[in-house]
């Protein structure tokens, strides 16, 4: 652990529990002195220490956790970047408010994010009023999706009350994997619903008829899809009240959001219910967190493997902390869930140089990489395509790019890392968060200015030069 000088934390943690210097001090047993050096930055807070916080008072160490730290930074410089706030804040000064002041950070995020809603609402007002069209098209509305999505993202993509809730349950039905068999018969028997394989989904893979008590599923689904479909209806019937609560909680504006919301949760606890979380954690680390292997054992595809490794951050028995996203070959992420500090820009587009899309090129093909950001931190990428196909040979299929990636320091664990030089950071890819909010000049890829510097305009090229910070 690198030193971590975080007293204004510990000191909110104690104003926050009313407690004096000398009570703190005594309870963990070090001197005052040391304790007020440790709160004004003078001292590092070591492990010993934060034990000792833990144990007298029960301290969740992810308090200071250093992923949370560079979460906060990439928040920050997000939202920071915007060129009518009329200051460049180096990624030093956002550090530092990060480390010692986390909660002005995430105000500031969330003041940002208001604004950026109340920016979208006035231009989509604008728009059916007939007033500033070009200005009210500028910027995209935001969806119910991007709310659900801030809503996982908020939580470290861990829904504790599903996941244990479905751990419990799936040792009720059996002691092995629950099957898509184990999963009907407990739908007939506790909530008396008819399971019906045809094509009457209306497309869908799932459609249920509550007068009827008849769930339709797709008999296109293989049986683990099935299982998952099944999973997803015992969500719906037998935790009703627990996926309403959590709705509840989040506030939510609007009766779209909040839907949305309730199937994203209920496809949560499906997706814990097929792959409980000890057996699922069991054996991702005895398997090295090879995803086809994953697959093999726990009958589902490529992308489910990819969702439930993005979840795996039950407190007292954490997985590597995964991000996982999905785009189409135009750029668009369809998915995207972070259990830990790493995301793209919201602004312009995603980086040309990640391998996922690079997986568009080598089809079914599983490409790893080094990706190198502007702030050091680098990531090890596991990509690959996956396709979905609802009909026969006129059909049209649906083609992804799915990604995983973590922190270099949880190489190792994976066998993806085989045959990287994981230690040697020049091996890596240098690669950003988006054009319109990257740093790094002189990429050949770049777009797009970023956001607040000025544009160099070369003649002697066919495209801009690189910004720079001596432009007049």
């Amino acid at each position: 652990m690198k030193k971590a000088f975080m007293g204004v934390r510990l000191k909110r943690l104690r104003e926050e529990r009313r407690l004096t210097q000398q009570a703190v001090a005594s309870a963990i047993g070090i001197s005052l002195s040391y304790l007020n050096q440790i709160e004004n930055n003078q001292r590092p807070l070591t492990i010993p220490v934060l034990l000792k916080l833990n144990a007298a008072f029960g301290v969740d160490v992810q308090l200071f956790s250093d992923d949370d730290e560079a979460r906060l930074i990439a928040d920050l410089r997000e939202a920071l970047s915007d060129p009518q706030i009329g200051e460049t804040i180096s990624t030093a000064e956002l550090r530092e408010l990060a480390i010692n002041m986390p909660a002005v950070g995430r105000a500031l995020v969330s003041l940002n994010r208001r604004h950026r809603q109340a920016v979208e609402q006035t231009a989509a007002l604008a728009a059916r009023l007939g007033e500033d069209r070009q200005a009210a098209t500028a910027i995209l509305p935001s969806t119910p999706y991007e709310e659900v999505r801030d809503f996982f993202y908020a939580r470290h993509n861990y829904i504790a009350e599903l996941d244990d809730a479905a751990e419990r349950l799936a040792g009720e039905l059996t002691t092995e994997i629950p099957s898509s068999a184990i999963l009907a018969e407990y739908l007939r028997a506790t909530h008396k619903v008819t399971i019906v394989l045809d094509d009457a989904s209306a497309g869908a893979h799932r459609r249920f008829d509550p007068p009827n008590k008849t769930l339709h599923l797709s008999q296109r689904l293989e049986p683990g899809q099935q299982a998952f479909q099944l999973a997803t209806q015992i969500a719906m019937l037998g935790f009703d009240k627990a996926l309403s609560d959590l709705v509840g909680a989040a506030g939510f504006a609007n009766k779209e959001t909040r839907g949305l919301a309730r199937i994203g949760l209920a496809n949560y606890f499906a997706g814990a219910l097929i792959m409980p979380y000890g057996k699922f954690l069991a054996e991702a680390k005895k398997q090295r967190y090879d995803m086809d292997l994953l697959g093999q054992t726990f009958c589902v595809g490529f992308e489910t493997i990819c969702h439930r490794l993005s979840t795996l951050q039950r407190p007292s028995a954490r997985g590597v902390p995964f991000f996982f996203i999905r785009v189409d070959r135009a750029g668009n992420i369809s998915k995207r869930q972070s259990a830990t500090d790493f995301h793209f820009s919201r602004i312009g587009g995603t980086c040309p140089l990640w391998n996922v899309y690079e997986a568009f090129a080598s089809p079914g093909r599983i490409l790893t990489q080094l990706a190198r950001m502007p702030d050091e931190r680098t990531y090890l990428w596991i990509a690959r395509t996956v396709s979905h196909r609802n009909g026969g040979y006129d059909s049209l299929s649906k083609t992804f790019a799915v990604a995983l990636g973590c922190d270099i320091r949880h190489a190792e664990e994976l066998v993806y890392s085989r045959g990287l030089n994981v230690h040697n950071p020049e091996f890596a890819t240098p690669i950003g968060m988006g054009c319109k909010v990257c740093e790094r000049a002189d990429c050949p890829q770049r777009a797009f200015p970023a956001l607040g510097r000025p544009l160099v305009v070369d003649e002697k090229r066919s495209w801009f030069a690189p910004y720079a910070a001596s432009a007049p």
